[in-house]
């Protein structure tokens, strides 16, 4: 079959390799659609990734497709079954599991290698994190349920109450499905650097955009939006370190800090000691999914109550995808949805 195999940094390649077959409790779907993600732009560029995958490996971690073949010892699937798989599923066994902390589990599986023909299942997903299609639910959209457990997951930690100010910094898909999720419950104020996402952002339920090329000074604006107190809640969706600290300073008294966009490995930040201890911040480092949230996310997604498919910025063929990560690091485009 033909799939993309990640090499280092930036060296991407479609090779021909073989087939997969199932082993026992294990399925292979035929890829219907593998959408491309902020993570794995960064793994591109970073050449890596500490938890999930080091090169050379199949790359890849969000797709929808139809089971055609099943191991021994599967049940309750079968060949021509519509499904989405996690990229993980945790052990359920551990010191973590055993306290539903699935997320935090050192034993995850993980699993790449959606940008294919072809894409293996292990059994602990299988077992997990393997959910049915609703036939009218086009691959593309069921594809993007991993990135929105994940998010789901980081809504859940963020303590948002009804008619909170919510500033989500950072218009990516990450930063807009935050949008979307939160737009029912709270005011979401967006902070991005690109006006086309801002307007889908505004589509998505955020009640003001703002670019952050033309107002440098994003905390005195929160401020001057919140009767000089701050948000009351703060997401960042970026991962890069001096945005991290820019969400800290956004933040009120009391407020959460939902510090979500995972930065390079060993960098740093500061944190303002006074600020953290006497106006009792709260910051929260937020990974991942748990299977909860996969079901959720499906279940959402498949509601068709949210837009989803304003995050499809383009549909292309494998063969494109060098050229569509460089499209993503130039920002041209959001998600693009991969076909085999």
């Amino acid at each position: 079959m033909l799939a993309a195999l990640l090499y280092g940094q930036e060296d991407l390649r479609l090779e021909q390799v073989a087939d997969p077959t199932p082993a026992d409790s294990e399925v292979v779907i035929q890829v219907g659609t593998a959408t491309t993600c902020g993570t794995d732009l960064k793994v591109w560029r970073r050449g890596g990734h500490a938890k999930m995958l080091k090169p050379p490996t199949l790359f890849g971690h969000e797709a929808a497709g139809q089971i055609v073949a099943v191991g021994a010892g599967v049940t309750g699937w079968q060949v021509g079954d519509r499904v989405v798989a996690n990229n993980s599923a945790p052990c359920m066994e551990c010191f973590f599991c055993q306290r539903k902390e699935y997320s935090l589990c050192p034993n995850l599986t993980w699993n790449n290698g959606t940008f294919a023909e072809y894409l293996k299942i292990p059994a602990p997903i299988v077992q997990h994190n393997l959910l049915r299609i609703p036939d009218e639910l086009p691959f593309e959209l069921a594809a993007i349920t991993e990135p929105l457990a994940c998010v789901l997951h980081g809504v859940a930690r963020s303590n948002v109450k009804a008619k909170d100010k919510v500033v989500v910094l950072g218009d990516g898909a990450i930063g807009l499905m935050f949008v979307a999720a939160l737009a029912d419950t709270a005011e979401v104020l967006l902070w991005g650097g690109n006006d086309h996402r801002l307007k889908i952002g505004e589509k998505l339920g955020a009640v003001k955009t703002f670019n952050y090329h033309q107002i440098l000074d994003i905390p005195s604006v929160v401020k001057e939006l919140t009767q000089g107190w701050g948000a009351d809640v703060v997401i960042e969706a970026t991962g890069v370190p001096s945005v991290w600290e820019t969400a800290i300073a956004c933040a009120r008294p009391g407020a959460t800090v939902n510090l979500f966009g995972g930065c390079p490995r060993d960098t740093t930040i500061t944190v303002n000691t006074e600020q953290l201890h006497y106006s009792e911040l709260n910051l929260k480092g937020v990974f991942h999914n748990k299977p909860e949230y996969v079901r959720s996310a499906l279940a959402l997604i498949a509601s068709r109550r949210i837009p989803f498919e304003l995050l499809i910025s383009e549909r292309r063929s494998l063969q494109d995808l060098e050229q569509v990560f460089y499209d993503m690091k130039a920002r041209k485009v959001i998600k693009v949805a991969m076909t085999p």
